[in-house]
């Protein structure tokens, strides 16, 4: 199934795309990184490097620490992570409704190409 994917880059090494997102959802979900990170195969390592490539990118955090008790800390999106994922999936939502014609008569295309094969 075709889909339309969207990532905005906002110049070299800044760029703003499904996984980021995912990521941030993630974290927001389950409340650490590293846990936002597991639940898309990722390392914790890897997982901070997103969000300190997001901070820099927006000069301020998208993802603060949260005090633990017994438990240990954990994380929580500032208010400029929610509206990052917020802002994200509108435009993916207004990408998706402007190019749906366009998206269906490419299926079209891909259908009637495996028809003939």
């Amino acid at each position: 199934m075709a889909r339309l994917s969207i990532r905005i880059d906002f110049g070299p090494d800044q760029r703003i795309g499904p996984g980021k997102i995912q990521l941030l959802e993630h974290i927001a979900a389950l409340g650490s990184i590293a846990a936002g990170g597991r639940a898309l195969g990722m390392s914790y390592r890897r997982a901070w490097e997103l969000i300190d490539e997001l901070n820099g990118i927006f000069g301020k955090p998208v993802v603060t620490p949260k005090s633990g008790g017994k438990q240990g800390g954990g994380a929580a999106l500032t208010p400029l992570g929610l509206a990052l994922i917020s802002r994200y999936r509108a435009i993916e939502l207004a990408a998706s409704g402007a190019a749906s014609a366009q998206m269906e008569a490419l299926r079209q295309e891909v259908a009637s190409a495996k028809a003939r094969d």
